[in-house]
């Protein structure tokens, strides 16, 4: 399988804020215009995607001709803007809810996620506070974060949550490692990879990532295993952790400083 990863749908009354906010976060939001033109694109292309049921995950993630949409952070349109589109064609996402912004302004409430679950989608963690770096805490830090999140979304559900994201693409095998001690079976990360791997019990699988300005086309071409689109994202990917790994926290402050600098740009730039 393949996972695509997606963030927030902007542009529907329903959720006119969603997820995170920051220059830095805004990168990853598309219009819902935008978001409608790659499910086009991915439906015109898949061979299938994925449509349930939530248990049948594991099992699908070795069929290479499958593609999944998975959706981070847990913002407002999720529900039901996101899930909405989906529906339409047939399909379910993955949605990964950072916990403590739940029901608060711009992220889903505990109604809307008992929705999603209804509908037929999976609902997952994505930590529960979402650390800038969550390969950088200590084990007890990262026991925290997995099992609050974990029994916060269980109160709601009503069910048992084993599947979770790691926020940030900030991965390591301690993260895993904690992951699997607080009862998740399926971790995803940020890695662009399509087959997934162990790390002892704990399956995890990568996902590539897409941003607002991904076209639709290499959404699909993703979606479809191309060699060069995923090679390019893997090259991208590669830069990016020797820079994580050796700016550290500066890291952090360096690119948001220059997603700043480029939205700045934007806004001057003239209408037509």
């Amino acid at each position: 399988m393949t996972v695509l990863l997606y963030h927030d749908v902007l542009g529907d009354s329903r959720a006119p804020q969603s997820g995170f906010g920051g220059a830095d976060a805004e990168i990853y939001k598309l219009e819902q215009q935008t978001f409608e033109q790659h499910l086009a694109a991915i439906a015109g292309s898949a061979k299938a995607v994925f449509s349930g049921p939530p248990d049948a995950l594991p099992t699908i993630l070795q069929r290479p001709e499958l593609v999944m949409l998975s959706f981070d952070d847990g913002g407002a349109s999720a529900w039901p803007v996101t899930a909405e589109a989906l529906e339409r064609r047939g399909w379910r996402g993955l949605f990964f809810i950072t916990t403590d912004r739940i029901g608060t302004p711009g992220f889903l409430g505990e109604a809307a996620i008992r929705s999603l679950v209804r509908a037929g989608h999976i609902v997952g963690s994505h930590s529960a506070s979402h650390p800038a770096r969550m390969a950088a805490l200590d084990s007890a830090a990262l026991q925290r974060e997995w099992a609050e999140s974990r029994r916060r979304l269980e109160s709601i559900v009503a069910g048992p949550v084993r599947t979770a994201s790691v926020p940030g693409g900030y991965h390591s095998a301690a993260v895993a490692s904690a992951a699997e001690a607080c009862g998740y079976e399926l971790l995803f990360t940020s890695e662009p990879r399509r087959s997934p791997w162990r790390s002892g019990r704990l399956l995890l699988s990568g996902r590539y990532s897409i941003l607002r300005n991904t076209p639709a086309r290499t959404a699909a071409s993703l979606g479809t295993g191309n060699v060069l689109a995923c090679a390019r994202q893997t090259a991208g990917w590669n830069a990016k952790k020797i820079l994580k790994k050796v700016g550290g926290r500066a890291w952090l402050g360096f690119r948001k400083r220059y997603w700043e600098w480029k939205a700045a740009g934007r806004d001057a730039s003239p209408r037509r």
